[in-house]
């Protein structure tokens, strides 16, 4: 599923001039227009926060302590924006803990090989592996290459499938409804019904073939990967 990222400025051309930018990168993105909203905003769970320093009412510095103390964003992958000399914004950025920080004006570039490697990192971290894999069963998902194999030989899934299938493996034993799947693999405001979900079950399970039942339907629930670590 593409990352999705929350930016965070009061200035509204940087973020029109990044959120242009980042889609063309195929990231998803949120936008916030100071440090509250930004906090309204965590609900939509993002992979990474570029969170702009000087802004009114609530700066960055006390917006980022806010989110480091509310739970399961302790370790939420930050990039700050500032317009401080490099010294300084080392200096900040030591006494916030922050993951990375960027200097204004923005070069694109940079701050999109910033975003993959703070990403890259964070998942890093959460798996334990550099490659992002999941094996399990006679499944090996890499979700940095976007491959799956099964029984070591490559299988073609299209984009929602393989995402849906990456995102119930990461959580074997653990049931979502069709609800918490639409919102965890869609991530967007498109406008999609339960319905979608059975049918790119239905067609994993296709793809699949002999391992059809890995995916297990929980009644009156929705779907589960079976735990067979």
């Amino acid at each position: 599923m593409n990352p999705k990222i929350l930016l965070v400025d009061d200035d509204r051309d940087i973020i029109e001039f990044l959120e242009y930018n980042l889609l063309k990168e195929g990231f998803d993105v949120i936008a916030a227009y100071n440090g509250f909203e930004a906090l309204e905003k965590l609900s939509t769970n993002p992979d990474l926060i570029i969170l702009d320093i000087m802004m009114p009412k609530l700066d960055g510095f006390q917006t980022y302590r806010k989110i480091r103390a509310i739970k399961g964003f302790e370790k939420l992958p930050v990039i700050f924006l500032t317009s401080r000399s490099s010294g300084e914004s080392n200096t900040y950025g030591a006494d916030a803990d922050s993951n990375d920080y960027i200097l204004k004006p923005i070069s694109v570039k940079k701050l999109v090989a910033r975003i993959k490697s703070n990403l890259q990192k964070s998942a890093s971290a959460e798996t334990g592996s550099v490659s992002a894999e999941i094996v399990i069963g006679p499944l090996r998902i890499n979700k940095i290459k976007s491959s799956i194999q099964i029984n070591g030989k490559e299988k073609t899934f299209p984009k929602k499938e393989f995402e849906i299938l990456s995102y119930l493996a990461s959580h074997p034993g653990k049931a979502f409804t069709r609800n918490m799947l639409l919102k965890d693999v869609w991530r967007t405001n498109v406008f999609v019904v339960d319905r979608t979900i059975d049918v790119h079950v239905r067609k994993i399970r296709e793809k699949l073939e002999n391992h059809s039942d890995l995916i297990e339907t929980v009644k009156g629930v929705g779907y589960k990967f079976k735990d067979i670590r």
